[in-house]
């Protein structure tokens, strides 16, 4: 009776472990050209998942999705790779599975339209476009009522263009223009109001020239 069940034993787990055996010869592979093919999975040194997904001849296809080291119950990042392009769909999440941003990239750029989410993964915080990776084009971000906070423009990572600001309330506080990174031209400031309390100029990011203050709209003589 005892040798049944040693016997029983071994079976199962010899079964097991060609089954677990046969199931890795067709993970982490490599074509005759050396690129990975098929389904590949790493691990951390924690033995936790680091990311899964599959090759063909060396290029990623399909979903990807990658783990943190701390924690591999939901995916951090999704890639999934459109078919005969380098440009993938991406979503960034928190450890917990929350999601915090969308958009698309090429290799590590970000590219296009991204938009990131307050904590509810549904308000709008923030919405920004790339090109080869840095900021180029508007940018907004949101208070968490959907009104705009901000209304920048960039090209090539630097402010450049029209740059404004707003309350809560939807009032315009900052008025101003940027070129190459610095304040340039004409810059006006509001209170919470609406109502204006100083205007002048920029050049290089100093100010120039007379400027304007204001005291319940009316212009105020300062040095």
């Amino acid at each position: 009776m005892r040798f049944e069940i040693y016997k029983t034993i071994i079976i199962s787990f010899l079964i097991l472990f060609c089954t677990q055996t046969k199931a890795q010869e067709h993970i982490n592979k490599f074509d005759l050209n050396g690129n990975r093919h098929g389904v590949w999975k790493k691990y951390y040194s924690n033995n936790n998942i680091r990311y899964k997904g599959e090759f063909k001849s060396g290029k990623e296809i399909g979903v990807f999705k990658y783990y943190d080291i701390s924690d591999s119950t939901h995916p951090t990042i999704i890639k999934t790779f459109k078919p005969n392009s380098t440009i993938a769909a991406v979503k960034f999440y928190t450890p917990k599975g929350i999601l915090e941003s969308t958009g698309e990239m090429i290799g590590k750029n970000r590219i296009g339209t991204w938009l990131y989410y307050y904590t509810d993964a549904k308000t709008l915080m923030i919405e920004e476009n790339y090109k080869n990776g840095v900021l180029d084009g508007e940018y907004k971000s949101y208070y968490k009522t959907g009104k705009i906070t901000e209304i920048l423009n960039y090209k090539e990572g630097k402010l450049h263009g029209s740059a404004k600001r707003f309350a809560d309330n939807g009032v315009l506080l900052d008025d101003l223009n940027y070129l190459n990174g610095k304040l340039e031209g004409p810059a006006k400031y509001y209170n919470l109001y609406g109502k204006l309390i100083y205007a002048g100029n920029y050049k290089n990011d100093q100010k120039i020239g007379e400027w304007e203050y204001y005291e319940n709209s009316k212009k105020e003589n300062k040095p």
